[in-house]
């Protein structure tokens, strides 16, 4: 089983970030997709992945949240970034429009500059999309035919939007929000929706711990060794055998981002 979004360079988990990972392996974990939210993150994403290549990758892009400081050289740095080995997809890339903290426009302009710099560099791409599904889709659907591959991560929608990423082509990243009684049951209904090799599972840790994890770690931190337990509840849900959940989901993660 394949988590495709963990922050590990989250302060978090300053203590016991070698600790973390060791334990994610422990688990059964096979590999995990470090997230990069900004320049900074992005680098640091990249150099946590190349102590453990082979096992971890990671992103390199501008989270919507600081769009404000996309420029030129923004574009440049990652570019360069995008160039090495272990960096598997551009992003954490895309809109929300939630809590603006930066702009409609300077997301708008942030996310259409990494789409074409995924389009340039051939790669996939990895999608952030809240309260802004018909601007996403319309920025987004032109670039689909020059991309390899794209996955909406923690994808929390309707059935509507769900239906129109499908449509779209795109891979659909599932977290632990499915496991929370009061917020995730919509989403729960739709997990049979999602065809199985258009299916990605992630933690998103140190975030989103799910709320039916017994017992619950005193930090209240999530982190990507409480993957299994996702899995096994989206495969109750979707009425599949887990181990062969986790395994099609680590399948499906490795083509999208062409891992070897």
């Amino acid at each position: 089983m394949f988590d495709i979004g963990v922050n590990l360079t989250s302060p978090q988990f300053a203590k016991d970030r070698r600790q973390v990972v060791e334990r994610a392996r422990a688990a059964g974990v096979t590999g995990l997709l470090i997230t990069g939210t900004d320049l900074q993150e992005s680098r640091e994403a990249s150099e946590l992945a190349q102590q453990d290549a082979g096992y971890c990758w990671s992103t390199a892009g501008v989270h919507p949240h600081y769009a404000s400081g996309w420029d030129a050289q923004s574009a440049e740095q990652i570019h360069a970034l995008a160039t090495r080995s272990e960096v598997a997809a551009i992003g954490e890339c895309g809109l929300d429009f939630n809590r603006n903290f930066s702009t409609p426009e300077q997301q708008e302009a942030a996310f259409s500059a990494q789409l074409a710099l995924a389009a340039e560099l051939a790669m996939p791409v990895f999608l952030h999309c809240r309260d802004a599904h018909a601007r996403f889709a319309a920025l987004l659907a032109p670039w689909l035919d020059k991309l390899p591959a794209a996955v909406v991560h923690c994808f929390t929608g309707t059935a509507e939007e769900l239906d129109r990423c499908l449509s779209l082509g795109l891979s659909i990243g599932i977290t632990g929000w499915v496991c929370d009684e009061r917020r995730g049951l919509e989403l729960r209904a739709l997990l049979p929706r999602i065809p199985a090799e258009r299916l990605l599972l992630e933690t998103d840790a140190p975030y989103l711990l799910p709320r039916d994890l017994h017992p619950k770690p005193a930090s209240r931190r999530n982190e990507p060794g409480f993957l299994p337990h996702i899995v096994r509840q989206v495969a109750a849900w979707r009425q599949e055998d887990p181990e062969w959940l986790g395994q099609k989901t680590d399948e499906n993660a490795r083509r999208l981002f062409r891992l070897v």
